[in-house]
Formats: C-alpha cells, sequence, structure tokens
C-alpha cells in the first residue's frame, strides 16, 4: 500500500500548523486525513510505511544553467550562480541555511556574496548567520526594519543594505536580479524578484500555483494584494515563477489565476453579505467558487479565506 504526502506528521496536528501546507494536491490531508490517523492508530497502516514514501527533507532543483531552487520541507528559496558570486535568497531558518550552503558547494565553489530576504516573515528568512561568518552582505527593502527592531528574533540577521522606493538592481559576475516593491499586501515589505535575462520571477508567498490563500491568510492585505498581483502582470516580463512553497516552478500565468481567485472571493463575499448574510460561518456555506474546487486547500481553507474576506468587508481590516 503506498500513501503518498510530503512530510511525515500527525496530520491532524499538521492542520495547525504550516506545515500542513505540504500536503499533496491530492488531497490526501483533506479527505482521507483524518482516515489515515484512524488506520494508522489501530495498525493497520505501519508507521515505516507512511515513513518511506515520503519525499527527502529537502531538495534542490535546477531551474536554469545557472539558476536553483532549494526546498527546505515546505519553503523554498532561490540561488543564482554567476561568474563571480552567488546571490542567495531566504535562508529559512539554521538547520535549511546550513543545508543550504551545502547544496550551494555542490553546484559551484563561487562564494556567497548576497543573501536577499524576500520579506519580514520569520519562516522564509532566519538562521542565514551561516552566510555572515562566510562575509556575505544581507539585503532587504528598508520597509522591513521597523519590524526587525520591533520584534528582534536570535536567529535573524540584520540586514547590510536595504533600498527604499519601488526598485533596486542588484548585479553580479554579469548577472542582473532585479529587486521590486509595490507597496504592502503580504505584510508591509514584501518584494519579488525577477532575472530579466531567464525570464525567472522568484516571488514568495503572494503566489503559489493553483493554491487557495494559506488558511486565514496571516497578514494579507486582500485589496492590496490584488493591486500588487496586477501591477505585477502589467509591469514585469517573465515566463516562469518559482513560489515560496510547493511546486518548485510554475507557469506565468500562475500570477494571475492567483490575482483572479482573490477578485473572485472578494466579489463572492461581499455580494453574500450584501444579500445580508454577515456571520462568517454561514457566509462559508453559500461561497463555494467551484472553480476552483481542484486547487489546493480548497476545502480546508476556503472557509478560512472566506473569514478573513469578511474581516476586511465587516472590520475594514
Amino acid at each position: 500500500m503506498k500513501v503518498f504526502f510530503w512530510r511525515t506528521l500527525m496530520i491532524k496536528d499538521l492542520q495547525k500548523t504550516h506545515f500542513y501546507e505540504a500536503g499533496t494536491r491530492s488531497g490526501i490531508f483533506g479527505k482521507w486525513g483524518t482516515r489515515l490517523i484512524f488506520l494508522l492508530a489501530l495498525g493497520f497502516i505501519p508507521g515505516a510505511v507512511l515513513a518511506s514514501e515520503g519525499p527527502p527533507e529537502y531538495e534542490t532543483t535546477k531551474v536554469t544553467e545557472n539558476v536553483y531552487t532549494f526546498r527546505w520541507q515546505v519553503h523554498r528559496n532561490m540561488f543564482v550562480v554567476t561568474d563571480e558570486a552567488v546571490i542567495a535568497t531566504d535562508p529559512i531558518n539554521p538547520r535549511a541555511a546550513e543545508v543550504l550552503l551545502q547544496e550551494i558547494q555542490k553546484v559551484t565553489d563561487q562564494p556567497v556574496k548576497y543573501v536577499v530576504y524576500s520579506h519580514e516573515h520569520w519562516d522564509h528568512i532566519l538562521g542565514g548567520r551561516v552566510f555572515k561568518e562566510a562575509g556575505a552582505t544581507f539585503i532587504s527593502h528598508e520597509k522591513c526594519v521597523p519590524h526587525f527592531k520591533e520584534t528582534p528574533h536570535p536567529d535573524l540577521v540584520f540586514p547590510d543594505l536595504t533600498f527604499d522606493g519601488p526598485a533596486y538592481d542588484l548585479k553580479v559576475g554579469g548577472k542582473t536580479l532585479e529587486l521590486r516593491y509595490f507597496g504592502p499586501n503580504h505584510g508591509d515589505c514584501l518584494i519579488v524578484m525577477r532575472l530579466p535575462e531567464e525570464k525567472i520571477l522568484f516571488a514568495v508567498d503572494i503566489v503559489n500555483h493553483r493554491t487557495l490563500g494559506y488558511r486565514m491568510m496571516p497578514d494579507y492585505q486582500p485589496v492590496h494584494l490584488i493591486r500588487s498581483l496586477r501591477e505585477i502582470e502589467k509591469d514585469l516580463e517573465f515566463d516562469r515563477v518559482i513560489p515560496g512553497h510547493l511546486d518548485p516552478i510554475a507557469p506565468a500565468s500562475a500570477v494571475s489565476e492567483q490575482r483572479q481567485y482573490y477578485e473572485d472571493l472578494m466579489a463572492a463575499v461581499k455580494d453574500a453579505m450584501r444579500k445580508g448574510i454577515h456571520h462568517p460561518g454561514e457566509l462559508a456555506k453559500v461561497v463555494r467558487l467551484p472553480k476552483y474546487k481542484d486547487w489546493y486547500g480548497y476545502d480546508e481553507w476556503m472557509p478560512q479565506n472566506i473569514e478573513r474576506v469578511w474581516a476586511y468587508y465587516h472590520m475594514g481590516w
């Protein structure tokens, strides 16, 4: 018997954490999660079977000759190898950063000269000390700095270089990595990164291929999120997207599909509220959006996405 899923963890406990995001798109955590745990508890499915079928804790995927994406559990980042040095992004956590450095050293002997933070959230940017000790310069948007000062973390490396405004071009070894800020959308300082020569976009958290917003969409600002996605579509040219979770690579259409989902969600919730439905639990019964029924997280996260949009229309939050 084969049971495929990303990480071997108790499914019900997993649903309470960000790791739940790692379940396969087959819906194993949603429809069958409780049954699997029940059978496992009764001994009908040996724990060894579950452990043996999961993928490795990390993996590195080669996207182009010099662009790679590294996955640690459910988080992923990107690194770029140039003739002079390596540009790394989001170190994730201390253990992930150590493994990331080892993975980089497998493909090049160039040093990591820069580490670029995508935004301020700890689940993506902790653990960079191993790169700092090797001499790397850390970069973020200036608007991340207040957050770093107000909520310090012992595993956070403070940025050495920040930029204020919509754009900064990082040029290393004949390669350019464009850093673009589209205002608040998920947190206050999220930037997307584009490799113009390869036409690759690295977009963390605001784009995940055919995936709903994560649970209650923590720190997402729905209206600004839609605006940002629309501006990315209009202003940036790219053929492929590296998301911050799940799939290693997605088509360019992932951006417009994600934006359309949020627009449809907001319109459906607003329409239901105009008709007199104001409790989020009741809204979840009538707002279904079957167009997205095959997207990851549909059964589990749709009610929570609805509640997040309800909070916007109800409280302006």
